[in-house]
């Protein structure tokens, strides 16, 4: 069984190149699931419904998502109906959206995916750590492949929550950063990881947006209106093997290209 998983869609252009490489990508690399980050997916930060339509319709089986999902208001009821699309579990009740999925796939396997937001530098959501051990405490028996895009910003918490999932999960990526860590791993206890899964979008670029204005708003301090870069465009991901028996990984690549 294997997991094709793709870092933060940055805008227009990471939807582009992400939709004509995944085609030769996923028959190449033999992927029966296909996960990407989509939370800056719409002009660079957040998503729409009709930008999650795209993707899924290109080939995404699940859209998860982080702290920009909540952009674009239009997006709430989406994240209520289409069970395509998780947003960070560990959000307090009442937000829109669920935080797990549970996937039939046409081989019979069923995958449970997971979206957690990590606490150090960014929102004080509810914490990833019990919220993780919380939702895997509900899924059946028969669900064994559970895959975990970890959205946060401090590479100790990516760490440390794959750590304490060893074993219970088949794999944890981390994403956020925006930047292709070079870690691929598989825990003792056979969970894959890797602090980061990178980005979809240009390579020339500050985390996919113009540069020049990025570099402007550090010399200046002053507020400066985004804008996503242009040029040669890039995916960056990862690939995971699981065996669907037990659901402990057996293989991780980075996928770059």
């Amino acid at each position: 069984m294997r997991i094709l998983f793709f870092g933060d869609v940055m805008g227009k252009p990471g939807r582009v190149v992400l939709k004509r490489k995944l085609p030769e990508l996923r028959a190449r690399l033999g992927a029966d699931m296909v996960i990407a980050n989509g939370e800056n997916a719409s002009g660079g930060v957040g998503l729409t419904t009709d930008v999650l339509r795209e993707m899924l319709g290109f080939g995404v089986d699940v859209v998860t998502t982080g702290n920009h999902i909540w952009k674009h208001r239009e997006m709430y009821g989406g994240l209520d109906k289409e069970a395509r699309v998780v947003r960070p579990a560990n959000y307090p009740a009442g937000a829109p959206g669920r935080g797990m999925t549970i996937c039939d796939l046409p081989s019979g396997h069923r995958v449970a995916v997971l979206n957690l937001q990590g606490r150090t530098f960014m929102d004080d959501v509810d914490c990833p750590f019990h919220t993780a051990s919380a939702l895997l405490n509900t899924l059946p028996d028969d669900v064994r492949i559970r895959f975990i895009d970890f959205h946060a910003e401090a590479t100790s918490e990516k760490k440390a929550l794959g750590w304490y999932l060893d074993g219970r999960i088949s794999a944890m990526i981390g994403t956020h950063t925006h930047v292709q860590t070079a870690d691929p791993t598989i825990l003792p206890e056979g969970t894959a990881y890797l602090t980061d899964a990178g980005m979809c979008g240009v390579e020339a670029s500050c985390l996919g947006m113009d540069k020049e204005v990025i570099v402007r708003r550090f010399l200046t301090k002053l507020p400066q209106r985004f804008v996503l870069a242009k040029g040669e465009v890039s995916v960056n991901g990862v690939l995971v093997e699981v065996d669907p028996e037990t659901g402990k990984a057996t293989h991780i690549e980075l996928v770059r290209e």
